[in-house]
């Protein structure tokens, strides 16, 4: 039997994949979310309690019940008012979340992320990540206070405490359009000003972009994965980066097919994964993949691409000829859907953005600095303003699902 440390090496792929599903009838029975997105949400809370649960016990609660509250978009800055922990002079932390090589804890008016995988776990690099935030300077960027160690040796990276994020305002339901270019115009912002430093962020998604209040501004975070053209050419060079990038849906096409020299489009294509996604209403991902530590992901996600994009030919999608494993006569051809069956409710300059980012040939994305300046982005129609009240009402009204 497995210790609590170390319960999660007993817990299997199918074992986790069927608690998905009883979530998913759960979510579904009690009428909390529609049959498209219940599966998301089912995923979604699966995932934070394997990633945050202290023990088998608790991981089981959270799948076997759900805790069904509104997201206080109101008050999201509330500190908890159990004692917390101490990590170097920080007093009071409390954790936030886990992932694969960090914790993440709040002190006050601070995040702490404790890097708990001492050795690399490609192409995550600590090092690298504080290199380049140190570097950086930009407005839409998040700023890295300090770096400590804690008191078990471990690195620590310190930053502003952002309450919200563009995942949770997703998950209370609607996003007002305004909302959305807002948002959006600091990430082009952000992305603008790395990709002319010839740096890839590499996992554009929407927990990674940090709001100061439900209106923002927005922050984009966590470059534990960024390629630097200067820091990153050792361990990768330019035309032999590394493939395994990018979260679940939001994953570009061409490191599915093998091409090692993609360039900064591909954080294009999950800038525009992430615009559908709060374009529809209620909001839903363009594609269905599962967890990357799944068996079957990397293929599930191809197939969701081709029946929802199109099977991609040599004729519109040519680069792909010369990648490793080219993407021609594997797979069944699905004609896919248009833009406008995909976005029924958004406006045609959002769909023309939209269209210019997710496309499979990357020279034909459009660029940061070019999707700044797209009529979506820079629009201020009335009807498009104030609508802020619109998403305060849709938060109160709509279910958020929490551990």
């Amino acid at each position: 039997m497995a210790s609590p440390s170390n319960w999660r090496s007993s817990l299997g792929a199918t074992e986790r994949y069927a608690n998905i599903e009883r979530l998913t009838k759960s979510i579904e029975s009690k009428g909390l979310s529609s049959t498209g997105t219940a599966h998301k949400t089912a995923f979604e809370i699966e995932a934070e309690a394997y990633n945050t649960s202290a023990s088998r016990e608790t991981y089981n609660d959270t799948c076997n019940g759900i805790i069904v509250s509104p997201v206080d978009l109101e008050h999201p800055d509330v500190i908890p008012d159990t004692p917390g922990i101490s990590i170097g002079s920080y007093q009071n932390c409390h954790h936030l979340a886990s992932g694969l090589v960090a914790e993440v804890y709040r002190s006050k008016a601070v995040a702490l992320k404790v890097i708990t995988e001492t050795r690399d776990v490609e192409p995550h690099n600590p090092a690298r990540e504080v290199k380049i935030l140190t570097e950086a300077s930009h407005p839409t960027i998040i700023d890295i206070i300090e770096t400590l160690r804690d008191q078990e040796g471990r690195l620590v990276l310190v930053f502003p405490f952002m309450p919200l994020t563009l995942a949770k305002i997703i998950g209370s339901g609607a996003v007002s359009e305004s909302l959305t270019r807002s948002c959006f115009h600091d990430l082009f912002s952000a992305l603008a000003y790395l990709h002319n430093n010839g740096i890839i962020h590499r996992d554009i998604k929407p927990s990674n972009l940090l709001l100061k209040a439900k209106t923002g501004p927005a922050y984009l975070s966590d470059f534990g994965t960024a390629w630097h053209p200067t820091f990153s050419a050792v361990d990768e060079p330019p035309d032999h980066k590394v493939l395994e990038v990018g979260t679940t849906c939001y994953r570009a096409p061409e490191t599915l097919f093998g091409n090692r020299s993609y360039n900064p489009s591909l954080d294009m294509w999950a800038a525009g994964t992430m615009l559908v996604e709060c374009l529809r209403s209620p909001p839903k991902s363009l594609f269905e993949s599962r967890n990357t530590s799944e068996d079957g992901n990397q293929l599930g996600l191809i197939l969701s691409m081709f029946k929802t994009l199109g099977t991609p030919t040599k004729e519109t999608w040519p680069e792909a000829a010369s990648f490793s494993t080219p993407p021609f006569e594997w797979y069944q051809e699905f004609p896919g859907h248009s833009w406008e069956e995909l976005l029924p409710g958004a406006g045609e300059s959002a769909k023309d953005l939209v269209k210019g980012l997710v496309c499979y040939e990357s020279g034909k994305r459009l660029s940061a600095s070019e999707a700044l300046k797209h009529s979506f982005i820079t629009s201020k129609n009335q009807d498009d303003l104030g609508t802020t009240q619109g998403v305060q009402r849709t938060a109160m009204n709509s279910p958020k699902f929490i551990l």
